[in-house]
């Protein structure tokens, strides 16, 4: 399969510097440098990770988050949001509209790489071939791993790509805890090396979707200290 990053930030040189490195590691690379032009290059191109600047002329990150999680063609395409911002507040709420992960400038370009080969690594994984069908007290879930559709009562439900890799490493390993340090590594493919709000923000949106209540969960059960586990 193609592998297709789009980068979006208004430095000439990060731009540079990110599309010539991630060329030499074998990835088609688009580049953008105004946040109103990201929407229609995303419907031409198609591409399965963006590379996202929260600080653009026109339109600012956060609202690109919006628009290509609410598009129906782009809902799951893997969005990196890259600031310089410190506030981790801007990094709750990135997530919160659409993002699956962050870097804080000034980033390592290795690390840039990493991240996205761990990201293809597990968009070219093999899925199981089958589906899961889970009933609980009052819905049911079914989980088709060959299509990546998910259905709660019959009704189709869009998850973006990190949060359907969360429901199904919940799902093969239903009725115990994943621990959150594996649970990272296994749907983001890199070691958690400090606390992030990350999981956190992926497993409430994860359950709100699904229809599960937080404080008394049907579903996604919190382990404090050591996990999440799908009942």
């Amino acid at each position: 399969m193609d592998k297709k990053v789009l980068i979006v930030d208004d430095e000439k040189y990060i731009l540079e510097l990110l599309q010539v490195n991630l060329e030499s590691n074998g990835f088609e690379v688009i580049t953008c440098d105004k946040g109103n032009e990201v929407i229609g290059i995303c419907e031409e191109a198609m591409p399965d990770v963006i590379l996202l600047d929260l600080m653009l002329p026109g339109l600012d990150g956060l609202e690109i988050c919006k628009k290509v999680r609410n598009h129906p063609k782009l809902f799951n395409t893997v969005i990196i949001m890259i600031t310089a911002r410190g506030d981790e507040i801007d990094k709750v709420v990135g997530l919160e509209l659409g993002a699956d992960d962050y870097m804080s400038k000034p980033f390592s370009v290795r690390e840039v790489i990493a991240r996205i080969k761990a990201i293809f690594r597990r968009i070219d994984a093999k899925g199981s071939n089958t589906t899961l069908n889970i009933c609980t007290k009052n819905d049911s879930l079914r989980i088709d791993y060959e299509t990546g559709e998910v259905f709660v009562a019959g009704e189709k439900v869009n998850l973006s790509y990190m949060e359907f890799k969360l429901l199904e490493v919940l799902a093969h390993n239903r009725g115990n805890i994943v621990q959150r340090q594996e649970l990272f590594r296994q749907v983001w493919g890199y070691e958690l090396v400090e606390e992030t709000r990350t999981l956190d923000v992926h497993i409430r949106k994860l359950r709100k979707k699904l229809g599960d209540d937080e404080k008394y969960p049907n579903l996604i059960e919190t382990v404090r200290g050591l996990g999440y586990k799908l009942k």
